[in-house]
């Protein structure tokens, strides 16, 4: 019994402290009431298009609306061909054509707020990895109507996290507030990075782990995660984010 209270404090200041307090702070936060009171507009974090004629690959995340904001992300990811003069901007959503390709613009706001980077690539490294990302979304088997699911998966971070660990050259994983990233496509259990670098377990992402050179050690409990990072020394917390350099 001594070892069952001792788990379950653990649990408690592992995963819902962290996520009671960020849902505290967003209940006072202001903040758009529905969709159409929102900002989708450009943040005018990446730069134009026209700027240069280098190849490039982004990943971007930021806070999703309503309550749900307290504790989850919602990322997509945005390609530009080498010449090219515009973004392709590509995520999953729940409604209307499951892959949405440039719904909004390529760094806008999701419900009013800011995205963030996750990673960029650009140069002949992206010339050399956007057809690998194309063919990742192609082959997402989660791409017809109805095959969206919140909670625990399949969502929009279970499409971004599919083409991360198809495309393990992009060398990133979304952060630990992206609410359905462990969410293994086609039931799987277990799965390994094609560079066989990260390991992945996961009960229909109710339950997991995380363990490699870009994840670092991570434990997945109900779309939450805890752990921390190698490659850049820092910590995940719960609802709240990465903290380090």
């Amino acid at each position: 019994m001594k070892i069952l209270r001792r788990l379950a404090l653990a649990f408690a200041l592992i995963y819902l402290v962290p996520a009671l307090s960020s849902a505290g702070f967003w209940y006072l936060k202001e903040r758009p009431q529905s969709w159409r009171d929102a900002d989708w507009s450009s943040a005018g974090i990446l730069p134009q298009a026209t700027a240069s004629p280098d190849a490039a690959i982004y990943v971007l995340s930021a806070t999703t609306g309503g309550m749900k904001g307290a504790v989850a992300s919602h990322a997509w990811i945005v390609t530009k061909s080498e010449g090219g003069s515009a973004y392709d901007r590509y995520e999953k959503v729940g409604w209307g054509k499951p892959i949405r390709k440039n719904a909004y613009e390529a760094d806008g706001r999701w419900y009013s707020n800011e995205p963030r980077i996750v990673v960029a690539v650009t140069g002949d490294e992206a010339r050399r990895l956007i057809p690998k990302v194309e063919e990742a979304i192609a082959a997402y088997p989660y791409a017809t109507p109805g095959a969206y699911r919140l909670w625990p998966g399949p969502n929009s971070n279970t499409f971004v996290a599919h083409v991360l660990r198809s495309v393990p050259e992009l060398n990133a994983v979304l952060p630990p507030d992206a609410v359905g990233r462990d969410y293994l496509p086609e039931g799987k259990l277990f799965h390994i990075d094609a560079d066989g670098r990260d390991l992945h377990a996961t009960l229909y992402g109710l339950a997991g782990i995380s363990a490699g050179w870009r994840s670092g050690l991570e434990l997945h409990f109900m779309g939450l995660v805890a752990g921390i990072d190698i490659i850049r020394p820092g910590i995940k917390i719960p609802a709240i984010g990465r903290l380090g350099i």
